[in-house]
């Protein structure tokens, strides 16, 4: 039985390291600096917000252009950007609400990760697609092969189940700890939870999907071990 051990290695050549760079710096790195710069001369969160929203934009061109496919992890920046617009643009604009306002979008992220469980293939297929392969025609076409086994579609639906969860509770913890504490320590506790969350969550799952991998690899390999052991 083939499984989850059968994922293509990731390929760490000169084209996957540019394709992982350009997707870096134009949803993580340029978007920071470009909000942190126009915020720093005078320009509102808002309007900050639209212009740094320009890089993702550039990004799903070039991965099109490049792949001639849609990447969805920039798919899925750009939209959750567009919601952090919204919210930012519309309300008061107190302090507190600015605090919550981060829950909001990682709450949303989580229940996007539960809805997709209903829908034919859950968000983490896409997103392990994008960070577990080399993004050529190759390695998706095996990736996506993939599916028809069931231990990897177990492993994909508990995956995107655990960080759906996981940035649920995130947010809700996050909007009773806005109204609880005082705003200077929940900026310093928001800043924890930005980067303590999405880390637990990574090193939780490298951990399940070589476990998963390991597991998957025994079952395919026992019937040809008992089949040498009854020739013997």
């Amino acid at each position: 039985m083939t499984d989850v051990s059968s994922a293509p290695s990731r390929r760490f050549g000169p084209s996957a390291m540019l394709s992982w760079a350009v997707t870096i710096a134009c949803n993580v790195v340029l978007p920071f600096v470009t909000y942190n710069q126009l915020t720093g001369a005078g320009w509102s969160d808002f309007s900050a917000l639209v212009a740094s929203g320009v890089w993702p934009v550039v990004d799903v061109v070039i991965y099109l252009i490049w792949h001639r496919r849609v990447d969805e992890f920039a798919v899925l920046t750009l939209i959750f950007l567009v919601l952090t617009i919204a919210v930012t643009g519309v309300g008061p604009h107190s302090a507190r609400l600015l605090l919550v306002k981060d829950s909001l979008i990682t709450g949303l992220f989580g229940v996007v990760c539960l809805i997709s469980l209903a829908t034919p293939r859950p968000l983490m297929f896409y997103l392990g697609r994008k960070f577990g392969t080399d993004g050529s025609a190759n390695a998706v076409a095996h990736w996506n092969g993939l599916w028809r086994h069931e231990s990897f579609r177990r492993t994909m639906t508990l995956i995107t189940m655990v960080w759906g969860l996981g940035y649920v509770v995130e947010a809700i913890a996050r909007v009773g700890l806005s109204y609880a504490l005082s705003t200077g320590a929940m900026v310093a506790v928001n800043s924890v939870l930005a980067y303590g969350v999405p880390a637990l969550l990574i090193a939780w799952t490298i951990t399940h999907s070589k476990r998963a991998r390991a597991k998957g690899h025994a079952e395919a390999t026992a019937p040809a071990a008992e089949a040498a052991a009854t020739a013997v």
